[in-house]
Order: C-alpha cells, then sequence, then structure tokens
C-alpha cells in the first residue's frame, strides 16, 4: 500500500522536530571537543595548556608533584578498601585480556550516564552475556542493541556505543588506554578539591578539567584511578550532605580549607575577605572563581562547589498517540507499532502511531486518524477513543501524549506490507524495543479495556467527570469518536 504523501510529510515534521534539538548538541559537542591530529597535535596541546594556565591562578592547578603522588596514594588507598562490589569490576578484575577488560568497563561508563547504579546492574549483566566481547557487539544489530536498551534511556548512548564497538572492530587498534575522565562525579570532586567556583559546563572550566584528570591519573593502575574518583564522588563528596570527615582528599582539598577558614572567621566576629587573596591577588577575578554575584554561602559548606550551571527548562510539545489492537487476528490479538527514524530522539525504536498536534484536543481525532491510515488504510473514524494522557520528560523535552485507542472489533484483520510496520502480541509488546514512554501509553490502554480492574467503573467516572468540564460543542465531539456506551465501551 502506498502511503499518502501528505501523511508522510506530517510524520516527517514530525520527527524533524525532536531531532533538531540532538543535532545542535552534537555540532556544538563536536566543535568544542575537536582536537587536531597527527604532529601538530603535541604543540596544540600545549598551547593549550598555556592558554589555561595564564587565564588561572596557581591556585586551582596542581604544581607539586609530591602533592599529587599524596592524592594518588591516599584515593587508590581508599577505594581499595571501600569499593563497592560491583559487576562491572568483578568482571574486569577477573579477566586477563586488557582489550576484554577495557570493554567491559567501557560497557558499564556508558550505561552509567545520567543513570543510577541500581538501574544499569540488570541492563549490564543481560548486555554481557549477550555481547561479552566488543566484536560481539560490533556485529549485533541496531534492532537488538535497542531492545536490550529499551527502559534504559538516553537511547543514544546505546546506538553510539554500538558505532564505537564496530569503528573499533575495524581499526584493530588496542582499546586500553592511560588517560584521565571526567565525568559528573569526578567534576564534583575536582572543583572542590581545586576550589573551582565557575560555571564546570563552560568551554574554559571543561578543558581546565580535563587537564586536571589527565594530570592526576596514576599511570600504574589509569582504570582503578579513574574508578575511584567517580566512587568518590558518588558515596562521599556527595551534591549534598558530603562525608568530608571520611573524604580521603581533606587534607587536599581547598573547598575543606575554604570551609575551616570561614568557620574561624565566624568565631571571631571577623569580616569574610573572601578567597581572592589566595586565588589571583595581582590578576584580578580568576577565571575559575565564581562570579562575585555570588557570594559565599556559609549553609552550604564545600557544597558551595561546583557551580550550579543554569539550564534551560525543557519545552513542551504535546503528540496524539493511538493503541491500534486487531483482537481477531490470525494467531490472536495483535497491536500496531511502527518504527522511528534511524537519527534523532528515541532513534530506531518501536512506538505506538503518533503526530505532533496541538495542546486542544479539537483536531487531534483527525490528524491522528490520518497518521494510521497512512500505516493501514482506511479505518472507521467512529471507533477512535480518547483514554487519558501520559507527561514524559526526556533530557530537553516535556512531551504530553494524549492517549487514544481503536479497537478493530468487527472489521476484517488489517495487514501491511510497508517497512517500519509490526503487528505484535501483547507479550511481544513487552520484550520489544519500545521507550519507557510507550510502556506508560499501554498501561493507560489496558486499564481502559473490559475486564480489567481498573476497567469499566473508573472508565465511567473519568468520562462523567470529564463530560461535566466540556462545553457543549465539545460534548458534541466527544460523543462522535466514542460511540460505545460506558458499559460497551472497548
Amino acid at each position: 500500500m502506498k502511503k499518502p504523501r501528505a501523511a508522510a510529510g506530517s510524520r516527517s515534521r514530525h520527527r524533524k522536530q525532536s531531532s533538531s534539538q540532538e543535532g545542535r548538541e552534537k555540532r556544538a559537542l563536536s566543535s568544542s571537543q575537536a582536537k587536531p591530529s597527527g604532529p601538530d597535535a603535541g604543540l596544540a596541546r600545549r598551547q593549550e595548556e598555556v592558554v589555561l594556565q595564564a587565564s588561572v591562578s596557581p591556585y586551582h592547578l596542581f604544581r607539586d608533584t609530591a602533592e599529587v603522588t599524596v592524592l594518588r596514594k591516599n584515593l587508590l588507598s581508599w577505594y581499595d578498601l571501600e569499593k563497592r562490589d560491583l559487576p562491572w569490576r568483578r568482571q574486569a578484575e577477573g579477566e586477563m585480556d586488557l582489550d576484554r577488560r577495557a570493554y567491559a568497563v567501557w560497557v558499564s561508563e556508558v550505561m552509567l550516564q545520567q543513570t543510577q547504579v541500581a538501574t544499569v546492574i540488570n541492563y549490564y549483566t543481560r548486555w554481557m552475556q549477550k555481547w561479552p566481547t566488543l566484536q560481539d557487539l560490533a556485529s549485533a544489530s541496531l534492532e537488538e542493541v535497542n531492545q536490550l536498551w529499551a527502559g534504559l534511556g538516553y537511547y543514544s548512548r546505546g546506538r553510539r556505543l554500538q558505532e564505537g564497538a564496530r569503528k573499533q572492530a575495524d581499526s584493530q587498534t588496542p582499546l586500553c588506554q592511560a588517560a584521565g575522565v571526567v565525568d559528573g562525579n569526578v567534576v564534583r570532586v575536582l572543583c572542590r578539591v581545586r576550589a573551582i567556583g565557575a560555571d564546570p559546563s563552560s568551554t574554559l572550566v571543561s578543558q581546565h578539567l580535563w587537564s586536571l584528570a589527565q594530570q592526576l591519573v596514576d599511570p600504574a593502575r589509569p582504570g582503578d584511578f579513574n574508578q575511584a574518583a567517580m566512587e568518590l564522588g558518588a558515596t562521599v563528596c556527595t551534591p549534598q550532605r558530603p562525608r568530608c570527615s571520611q573524604c580521603p582528599m581533606q587534607s587536599l582539598c581547598r573547598a575543606h580549607q575554604r570551609v575551616e577558614r570561614e568557620q574561624l572567621l565566624a568565631s571571631q566576629s571577623l569580616p569574610s575577605s573572601g578567597d581572592v587573596e589566595e586565588c589571583a591577588p595581582n590578576t584580578g577575578q580568576c577565571q575559575l572563581c565564581a562570579p562575585p554575584t555570588e557570594p559565599w554561602d556559609q549553609t552550604l559548606g564545600v557544597a558551595n562547589f561546583p557551580r550550579k550551571a543554569s539550564r534551560r527548562p525543557p519545552r513542551e510539545e504535546c503528540s496524539a498517540t493511538c493503541v491500534l489492537e486487531q483482537p481477531r487476528a490470525v494467531g490472536g490479538a495483535r497491536i500496531l507499532l511502527v518504527q522511528r527514524p534511524n537519527s534523532g530522539l528515541l532513534a530506531g525504536l518501536w512506538e505506538f502511531p503518533s503526530v505532533t498536534v496541538e495542546p486542544s484536543r479539537q483536531h487531534q481525532p483527525k490528524a491522528l486518524l490520518q497518521e494510521l491510515q497512512s500505516w493501514v488504510g482506511p479505518l472507521p473514524a467512529t471507533r477512535l477513543q480518547h483514554l487519558g494522557q501520559v507527561v514524559h520528560t526526556f533530557s530537553h523535552i516535556k512531551l504530553t501524549y494524549q492517549v487514544y485507542g481503536l479497537t478493530l472489533e468487527e472489521q476484517t484483520p488489517v495487514t501491511t506490507s510497508l517497512p517500519g510496520v509490526r503487528w505484535l502480541t501483547r507479550e511481544e509488546f513487552h520484550t520489544a524495543a519500545v521507550s519507557t514512554a510507550m510502556k506508560k501509553v499501554f498501561r493507560v490502554y489496558e486499564g481502559q479495556q473490559p475486564g480489567t480492574c481498573k476497567g469499566s467503573r473508573r472508565s465511567q467516572v473519568s468520562t462523567l467527570s470529564r463530560q461535566k468540564k466540556l462545553s457543549p460543542g465539545q460534548k458534541v465531539l466527544d460523543s462522535f469518536f466514542q460511540p460505545y456506551t460506558s458499559a460497551g465501551a472497548p
């Protein structure tokens, strides 16, 4: 069946809107992190270090090699005693092949970006059972990767992890290298240890933090050192209520020294002299210090560092989505899923047919019906029923899904040969590569089906309460798309 051009165009616009933000972020990231290669790389790095050092005070640097040696020793000794027992650490410790060990750590670190350890453990275990080596992952399909990743969030991580595995497998270069790392936990630790109060998301501060991490990493135990720095931020040097008395870096921590000095000044009833005399007495405001508009907060202590980056609130969008079900399909009931493009938001995942709409429900049914018909052909408009809504917040989008249902009770089973379309059983849906948002949508649909504990009574109550709030014109429109009585609603 040929898809109508107009409907295909609306779907394309919907998905381009979703992917435009990610495209801008990729371009910004690549431009800010682009590094020269070849013979000029070393010179460029040295020039960059000179620029960084000229723009900041030595107060924020590690100039004493003995101090670096003490920091490494204290941090690694603490890690050896206090580290959590985690599956990727057990796997790395028991693996003699350095490349396989590096791959195991790599997978864990990608999964742990913006995601808590407790959530990652089961995903990591299943991933390593399915793809124990980098070569295994490189030969996997994107569909398989998305299916295992489903529910973990930030889905581009899985896609990029596989892309990286393929490039690495083709290059045949060693995966294991000694290098410092910077994640959210390490940012917090370094900002406190060196009293960095400027915005950590700025290019200058970010470059400075990477330079510090590379300077500090222990060449003899680089992997353990990086794990130790992240572990310290996750368990001791936490965002709120850090446990400074248990920190192996306390004697070297500029933030802790500042707290002690401020407490001493307060006990002597002396005015605070600030931090400038220790930071940049002759050069004016240091670019790594907090701006004058953000004075020291005595109640926060070391949590004055790092400065919280200003974040834009996520933009709000509305989407109408429909669970289309064939109860009488051959082999049992089936629901329709369509695949998203291979780039942009939720790339390659499967979803219920959806279309971007205005928040007002007045024109949603018509737009959604056109989207459905572009996939499966003519459908009965009178069976389209509004069931509720789901709000799901992505990193930069707050998306409200208006949930509709359409059950083809008396229709000849619909088939389609279009690419990117699937009819799945309910059991297959729960194991497919679908997002958490779509699982929420399906729960709304299931809750409105007769014979369930969430069914008809709640549907009657919600319908009555909704109709009380509708204008006469909206009631007519609502009744047009909901012809069944509450007792017989699908």
